[in-house]
């Protein structure tokens, strides 16, 4: 089965043009070293009457919303050779001062998970 990161960010919505800018230059680059895919969401409807409230779990501050994000491999094992690979790349390194001025990265849920179900 497929293993997914998967990543959950406090984005200020002032920021949401540059964050875009950014996950599509990385995302470039994770499908360069070999993702399967790579997916980044802005939060839309995230309060859900009778559900838990995103933003409230999340802690967002007023002005941010959540931008949820996946990234498929073939196995843990490639996640973890993909990763490598792109942990080294100039083109990402370049983009970390400008990262820090889009979002909070102390504030980033991540988690690696293993699919239980793939339809």
């Amino acid at each position: 089965m497929p293993y997914v990161d998967g990543f959950l960010v406090p984005v200020p919505k002032k920021n949401l043009a540059t964050y875009r800018k950014l996950a599509r230059k990385a995302g470039k680059i994770w499908r360069e070293h070999g993702a399967l895919e790579y997916r980044e969401c802005v939060g839309d409807d995230l309060a859900i009457k009778g559900m838990a409230p995103v933003g409230k779990l999340f802690k967002l501050k007023p002005g941010e919303t959540a931008v949820f994000s996946w990234i498929v491999y073939k196995s843990r094992a490639h996640r973890d050779r993909v990763n490598a690979k792109v942990m080294k790349d100039p083109r990402l390194l370049a983009d970390m001062e400008t990262c820090k001025d889009a979002f909070d990265c102390k504030r980033m849920l991540y988690g690696g998970f293993k699919m239980i179900v793939d339809l």
